[in-house]
C-alpha cells in the first residue's frame, strides 16, 4: 500500500442501538426479535480506505466507547459519519464536536435522510464539509484521494458559502468490484443471533429492487435494478469469515434475495460444494418461492426466512403497490414450512388508509399463517419513500412529527386513527400473536438450547411488560 495517507474514522453515533443500514434505521431494544447488526456499510467504506493506502478505524458507539477520546488519541485527518433519520439531529452534533478537537478534519455525511434533506442539513450544519448522496464507495473513494468536489459524482459541498450538488452517481454495476467489508476493524463478538447468541455476520449479496413500495427505502436507496454478486465472490467471502473470524452465522442482506431462481440455486449449490457447514437468513418476496428452491436452500443451510407480507387486508396490499396477493403468502409459507425453515413474517400496521377492520384482518392473517416469529412495524413515512411524499401532500406530517420511534411509536395518524389509536393496535397485535397457548407450546418444543431458552423468556417477559 505503501506509505500511509491519513487516517479515517467511521462511526455510527453515541446513540441507543439502531440498526443502520439505510433502507431500515431500526431501533433494536423496542423491537422484540431484532438484533443489533454489525456496521457492514462502514467495513465497506473503511477496506476502501485501506485500499488506498490510508489508516481505518470503526466505531460504533452505541454499543459503547468514547467518542471525544478517540477524537483525541486517533486524531483522524477524516470522520465519516452514518446518520440516521431517528436520530437525526443527534447524529449532526458529532461533526462540531470533532472540529472542535480536531480542527482541521474533514467531515462527511452518509445516510437515506439526504435523498431528502442533503442541502438543509448542509446549511443547519456549517461543521458538515460533505454529503455522500447515493451509493457510497466509489463517491468515497475520490473524495478521499482527492479528486475535486465539483468531479465526484454524487457529492453535496460548498462553493465558498453556497451548497452546490455534483449530480447522482449511477449506481455499481460490478459488486463483485468491492473488497470485502473490513471486518479485522470490528468487534464481530457483539453481534449476534437473537434466539442462540451465536456471533453472527452481515454478507450483502445483491442490492436494488424493482417494486418501490410505498412506505419503503430499498427502491431510492438502491435503485430498481437488481445488482447481484457472483456466487463464487459469495463464497468466498463466506470462506473468510469462516476462516479468519470462526463466523458460521450470517445474514444475507438483499433488497430481494431470491427474485432470479437460477443464481439462488447456483449460489447453493456452490456452498454445499465446497462443504461450508454454515446456517443462515434471508428475505424473500411472497411470490418468487418454489420446492425447488426451497429444498435447495435449506440443504445450504437456510434455516430462516423473512417475509414482507406487509398487510392481511389485500386491498391495503393494493393500495401500497405489494403486487402479491394474500394467496401467495399461503402458498410461499407453506413451501418452506415443508422444507423445515422457519419464518419470519414482517406486517407494517398505520399506513394512511388503514382503520381498525384492516389492522383485525391483518392479526387475523398472522396467526392463520402461523410463523414462527413477526413484527408488527408501525408505519414510519421516512424522508425518500412515497409515503413520505403522500404524507407532505396530505398534511399528515406537523410540527410534532418525530421519526425518534421509527417503526415503534407511529409518526402520523392515518386518515381514520390517532396515532395513539394505531399504537394500541400495535401492541394488541403483538400479544395476540405471541401470547397464544398454542404458539408458546410450539416454540417451546424447538427450543434446543438453555441459551435459547433464556433468550425466548427475555423476549416473552418484554412483551408482558409493554404498556
Amino acid at each position: 500500500m505503501g506509505k500511509n495517507r491519513g487516517r479515517i474514522l467511521l462511526i455510527y453515533p453515541p446513540s441507543p442501538v439502531l440498526n443502520r443500514e439505510d433502507r431500515c434505521q431500526q431501533p433494536t431494544k423496542e423491537l422484540l426479535v431484532i438484533p443489533p447488526l454489525p456496521p457492514t456499510d462502514l467495513m465497506y467504506l473503511a477496506a476502501v480506505a485501506e485500499s488506498e493506502g490510508f489508516e481505518a478505524k470503526i466505531a460504533d458507539y452505541s454499543q459503547g466507547g468514547n467518542f471525544e477520546e478517540d477524537l483525541r488519541n486517533f486524531n483522524p485527518d477524516y470522520l465519516l459519519v452514518n446518520v440516521a433519520t431517528p436520530t437525526f439531529k443527534t447524529d449532526i452534533e458529532a461533526f462540531t464536536i470533532a472540529k472542535e478537537i480536531c480542527p482541521d478534519i474533514t467531515t462527511i455525511a452518509k445516510g437515506a435522510a439526504f435523498l431528502t434533506l442533503a442541502s438543509e442539513a448542509m446549511y443547519f450544519a456549517k461543521e458538515l464539509d460533505y454529503i455522500i448522496y447515493g451509493e457510497p464507495e466509489e463517491t468515497f473513494r475520490e473524495l478521499i484521494i482527492g479528486v475535486a468536489p465539483y468531479r465526484i459524482l454524487g457529492l453535496y459541498y460548498r462553493d465558498d458559502i453556497r451548497v452546490k450538488f455534483s449530480g447522482a452517481r449511477p449506481f455499481i454495476k460490478d459488486l463483485d468490484s468491492l473488497p470485502f467489508p473490513a471486518r479485522h476493524l470490528v468487534d464481530n463478538s457483539i453481534y449476534r443471533r437473537p434466539d442462540t447468541n451465536e456471533v453472527q455476520a452481515v454478507i450483502k449479496v445483491s442490492r436494488g429492487c424493482p417494486f418501490h413500495c410505498f412506505f419503503c427505502l430499498a427502491t431510492p436507496v438502491s435503485g430498481a435494478e437488481v445488482r447481484k454478486r457472483s456466487p463464487q465472490n459469495i463464497v468466498d467471502e463466506i470462506k473468510e469469515c469462516i476462516e479468519k473470524y470462526n463466523i458460521k452465522n450470517f445474514l444475507f442482506w438483499s433488497d430481494i434475495f431470491n427474485i432470479d431462481k437460477k443464481w439462488v440455486m447456483e449460489l447453493c449449490r456452490l456452498i454445499i460444494d465446497n462443504g461450508l457447514n454454515i446456517t443462515w437468513s434471508a428475505n424473500t418476496r411472497a411470490d418468487t418461492a418454489d420446492e425447488e428452491m426451497a429444498e435447495m436452500m435449506y440443504r445450504a443451510g437456510c434455516r430462516l426466512v423473512s417475509i414482507g407480507v406487509e398487510s392481511g387486508s389485500q386491498e391495503m396490499l393494493d393500495k401500497i403497490g405489494k403486487k402479491i396477493t394474500l394467496d401467495d403468502v399461503r402458498l410461499t409459507v407453506k413451501i418452506f414450512k415443508k422444507f423445515g425453515i422457519r419464518i419470519y413474517n414482517y406486517f407494517v400496521i398505520g399506513l394512511p388508509w388503514e382503520t381498525k377492520d384492516t389492522v383485525e384482518d391483518t392479526i387475523d392473517f398472522a396467526i392463520e399463517l402461523d410463523s414462527d416469529f413477526i413484527s408488527f412495524y408501525t408505519a414510519t413515512p421516512l424522508p425518500g419513500t412515497k409515503f413520505y411524499e403522500y404524507a407532505k401532500e396530505n398534511k399528515l406530517l406537523n410540527s410534532d412529527t418525530s421519526f425518534k420511534s421509527a417503526y415503534f411509536y407511529p409518526s402520523v395518524n392515518t386518515h381514520s386513527l390517532t396515532k395513539d389509536e394505531v399504537f394500541e393496535l400495535h401492541k394488541k397485535a403483538l400479544k395476540k400473536f405471541y401470547l397464544r397457548p398454542s404458539y408458546i407450546i410450539k416454540m417451546l418444543m424447538k427450543i434446543k438450547t438453555k441459551t435459547e431458552f433464556i433468550n425466548y423468556f427475555k423476549a416473552g417477559m418484554n412483551l408482558l411488560l409493554r404498556r
